[in-house]
């Protein structure tokens, strides 16, 4: 697919959705490749401000689920509703011997070119070294970067036409537990100006921590949408661990 950080628009059906409804919304998104179907008739929102984490085994559309959101690949059915949306991949593919300055200003010009925003490039870049407390490592080259450090640099490429929904694939992949909860306090801190998140994870305790709402999509069918504690309610494992609900919902399911 290659590197893609921007933001796309998908036109609203009713001035109503614009004011009231969900920041991003999908109805029925169906998919296949080839003779595979990747989705099967998915619903899925998110709401100014929320946090909702999309969970479910290897090969089971997350991925898919999440650029289909970003206007990046499209349906074979179905439709998607939302305004200003972010995708950020889940591996950086930044320019490692660039420093973090010459990342964010290459693909500053890139997004003002594309007229996706009309800020100056050099403007756009201060504001994302000053939102992501990288300032001091901006002559830094990103090859020598922490991982959590290289992830809020691309991040911060994702956020520069200010989107309202930013949805992130796997994000906290290979970070150790101190990098891991650095970038989720700025990710935090990014929901509490208003934008909504969705993420996608293998990591049952991350979804449980920063989520709002938790969704299940298994074998391209979403067959969940809830709170953790509602999805430890719909089994009962008597553990109250909810990886062990996670996958009792799953065997219950047939998955």
């Amino acid at each position: 697919m290659g590197r893609l950080c921007r933001a796309t628009s998908h036109k609203f059906l009713s001035v109503e959705s614009q004011v009231s409804g969900p920041a991003l919304r999908a109805r029925g998104v169906s998919k296949a490749f080839g003779g595979r179907q990747a989705l099967e008739g998915v619903d899925f929102e998110v709401g100014p401000g929320e946090v909702v984490a999309l969970i479910g085994p290897n090969g089971a559309g997350k991925t898919t689920l999440l650029s289909i959101l970003a206007g990046i690949a499209e349906p074979d059915s179905g439709e998607v509703d939302g305004n200003g949306v972010a995708w950020v991949p889940q591996q950086a593919a930044l320019y490692r011997r660039l420093s973090v300055r010459e990342n964010l200003l290459l693909f500053a010009r890139l997004q003002h070119d594309a007229g996706q925003t009309n800020d100056p490039p050099g403007q756009m870049v201060d504001r994302m070294l000053e939102l992501t407390g990288l300032g001091e490592r901006a002559g830094d080259r990103v090859g020598t970067l922490s991982g959590g450090n290289q992830q809020r640099v691309n991040i911060a490429i994702g956020l520069m036409a200010e989107p309202a929904v930013l949805l992130l694939d796997e994000p906290s992949v290979g970070l150790d537990p101190g990098q891991r909860e650095r970038l989720w306090d700025f990710v935090l801190g990014l929901v509490g100006t208003g934008t909504a998140v969705a993420f996608s994870t293998h990591d049952i305790q991350e979804a449980e921590r920063y989520a709002e709402r938790i969704v299940v999509v298994a074998e391209g069918e979403g067959i969940f949408s809830g709170t953790a504690d509602e999805l430890r309610q719909a089994v009962d494992t008597g553990s109250g661990d909810l990886e062990s609900s996670f996958l009792a919902f799953l065997r219950e399911h047939g998955h």
